[in-house]
């Protein structure tokens, strides 16, 4: 699949001429639902009102809302989105990437990376067969984790603890994450460096465009002055992508690594934070 443009999800500015004319169609339900999404939050979840119901109450127009995110599905099917993976990467690593692209991940090609790390000699035959055999793989999660590649739909701040993790270790989730043993952890925090890579994800080798939409319905609720939760998601793809979908590395030593989240991308708002701050008055 050739792709070579891309929407975000987070910001209006992005989106193109015919997703636009189509949420622009929808502005008087948008506005509805979510304000009273909003009252029902303060009242209900809050506690904030006198009249506070004892159940929490039903959005009357959650019926339609949710009838015209699924229309919106179908419009998201046919786009691509940006969206950014965070790993811990050596230097070849990084160049294979950009040279052959994305390979989903499987019990072979974590197997085939910590060969490349015995060849270079950062890894002992012993240790990476010790992290091959205490991989996610070779557990009831090996459905769930292979052939496929994760993803946030939302830029991160580095230090944001969803994400740090997966920097201060090689290997990531099927080699990492989950490994208990201080020593078989140790020398996966000098391999490689922290990593952020910036990837055109074609919704349509996903399972996430019924979530994309509902994050561009909140992106666009913004443009209207509603205060949606930003709608942040997780998703995998589940076809390799060629190198021409990595857009832009960040390394750790790199000024745009720091400001991911923060100040990069230009246009970023956290709309999760915000949503929260405007509710509830708390800075």
């Amino acid at each position: 699949m050739v792709v070579s443009e891309f929407i975000d999800v987070w910001d209006s500015l992005t989106f193109d001429r015919d997703l636009s004319a189509v949420l622009a169609n929808e502005a008087d339900l948008v506005r509805n639902y979510m304000t009273a999404e909003d009252r029902i939050f303060l009242s209900y979840d809050l506690g904030r009102c006198p009249e506070r119901w004892l159940t929490r109450p039903e959005n009357p127009y959650a019926s339609a809302f949710g009838a015209m995110q699924e229309a919106i599905q179908c419009h998201m099917q046919s786009r691509a989105i940006r969206a950014w993976h965070y790993t811990r990467l050596t230097g070849s690593e990084v160049d294979e990437l950009r040279h052959k692209g994305i390979d989903l991940s499987t019990p072979t090609t974590l197997r085939q990376r910590l060969d490349s790390l015995i060849i270079s000699g950062q890894l002992s035959q012993q240790h990476a067969d010790a992290l091959h055999s205490a991989s996610p793989f070779h557990s009831d999660q090996l459905e769930s984790r292979s052939n496929k590649f994760f993803l946030v739909s939302h830029p991160q701040p580095i230090d944001n603890p969803g994400v740090e993790p997966l920097m201060a270790h090689w290997g990531g989730e099927v080699a990492s994450m989950f490994v208990k043993d201080p020593a078989l952890l140790a020398p996966l925090s000098v391999i490689g460096k922290p990593r952020v890579l910036e990837v055109l994800v074609p919704l349509a080798l996903t399972r996430s465009s019924y979530t994309a939409a509902g994050a561009v319905i909140a992106t666009f609720g913004r443009t209207l002055g509603c205060i949606p939760n930003g709608h942040m998601f997780d998703l995998w793809v589940t076809a390799p992508l060629a190198a021409s979908a990595i857009l832009k590395v960040h390394t750790e030593s790199e000024p745009s690594f720091q400001a991911i989240g923060r100040c990069y991308p230009e246009g970023y708002i956290d709309l999760d934070i915000g949503h929260w701050k405007e509710l509830t008055g708390e800075d």
